[in-house]
């Protein structure tokens, strides 16, 4: 829609509460991963989780000194995130656990890290990764992707502080904007919350005429700003009318289906690789991060008001095999010019985003539900913006 102050149009981002089953099912993954950099720094992990019902499998590939009882890490991680009866999905203390884990591949090992300096290792796959960065909010994430996030981690703040007991641990939201775009400009500015959709597990005993009026006083007005809330607004909550069975009960979970839920909510772009349960050598992850990084400080230093960045990696070699960035029209130098500040200030080689980041620290479960980007806090290093040298 055009109008004398600029194009207009929507765009909507959602988001899934720690307990859907997926999301689920990529805590368990990184809570093992965890396990294992807490003894043995050095693991590399790639580790994957299935639920469905009261059953729950880990499976994947981890060499390791680490000595894990990965039946406990499993049912701790399940019981962080409150599944403690079945009849909501899934119960941490009767759940069947199944472990096929087995050693990672000799010949990815002998091609990535066994033998090599740890400046030399190579990347543990082939792919590309992507970073996005956005000036529209503080914490440079797209307002849409971020009002969804918050949103579900407000579901489960309620929950679990015993505001709204009710509830129970699945749930998913979405949040739609509208953004307008001023003629002879790039940038979209957020201008207002069009729609906002929650669907969320609760007791059987409670009626949508007390869960509906609660949720727009705990959740939604807690967490979308009123600036953005009009007489249009659109709110959509528990819309199929009763949302009782949930959890790996109601559908199966597996480790890696909520990419763009982990990323940037749809903007930007993404490479189709998974983060959780994985070590740094998987580049899927730390190349994911290194983009991150890049593309914030760029932002940050307002070099650009959107910015995208992409690595690409072959697997076994340690420096990527490109890098592109992609301002959308608002950078402030070329992008040729672009590219070679980043190549100065950034060393992408994984073993040395392994250094920058802090990646052996095992801090990988918390950032395994309500994103992965524009969090604060310890553990989130990435999001730490790096001090340019823009002289090249």
């Amino acid at each position: 829609m055009a109008s004398a102050e600029g194009e207009t149009f929507l765009f909507t981002s959602e988001s899934v509460n720690e307990g859907h089953p997926d999301k689920l099912c990529d805590q368990v993954s990184d809570a093992v991963l965890d396990a294992c950099l807490a003894q043995d720094p050095n693991s590399r992990v790639a580790c994957e989780t299935a639920a469905k019902g009261n059953f729950i499998m880990v499976f994947g590939e981890i060499t390791t000194a680490a000595q894990v009882d990965y039946e406990h890490v499993i049912r701790e991680a399940v019981r962080q995130v409150g599944y403690d009866d079945a009849v909501n999905g899934i119960d941490w203390r009767t759940c069947i656990v199944e472990n096929r884990l087995t050693r990672q591949s000799p010949d990815i090992a002998g091609g990535v890290h066994l033998g090599r300096a740890e400046e030399d290792i190579g990347a543990g796959d082939q792919g590309i990764m992507f970073g996005y960065a956005t000036n529209e909010t503080p914490e440079l994430m797209p307002l849409s992707h971020l009002l969804a996030t918050k949103l579900g981690a407000k579901l489960t703040e309620v929950r679990k502080n015993g505001t709204l007991p009710w509830l129970r641990p699945d749930g998913k939201t979405q949040v739609t904007v509208e953004y307008r775009v001023a003629p002879g400009t790039h940038r979209p500015v957020p201008v207002r919350v069009d729609t906002v959709v929650i669907s969320t597990q609760h007791a059987e005993d409670v009626s949508n005429e007390v869960l509906r009026p609660a949720l727009m006083e705990h959740v939604v007005r807690a967490v979308v700003p009123a600036q953005y809330l009009d007489e249009k607004t659109k709110y959509f909550i528990n819309p199929s009318g009763r949302f009782v069975v949930g959890g790996p009960t109601g559908d199966a979970g597996l480790t890696g289906r909520k990419i763009i839920v982990d990323t940037y909510g749809g903007w930007g772009a993404h490479g189709g690789g998974a983060f959780s349960g994985k070590d740094y050598t998987k580049v899927d992850r730390s190349g994911c991060y290194m983009g991150r990084w890049i593309a914030k400080s760029l932002v940050a230093a307002g070099l650009a008001d959107r910015c995208l960045v992409q690595l690409s990696y072959a697997i076994g070699v340690a420096e990527p095999t490109s890098i592109y960035v992609d301002t959308y029209g608002t950078g402030k130098l070329p992008n040729s010019t672009l590219i070679k500040i980043i190549r100065k200030n950034f060393d992408c080689r994984p073993g040395h985003i392994v250094r920058q980041l802090n990646l052996k620290v095992p801090r990988y479960q918390k950032t395994a539900a309500y994103g992965h980007f524009g969090r604060t806090g310890e553990g989130f290093d990435w999001e730490n913006v790096k001090h340019l040298d823009l002289d090249v």
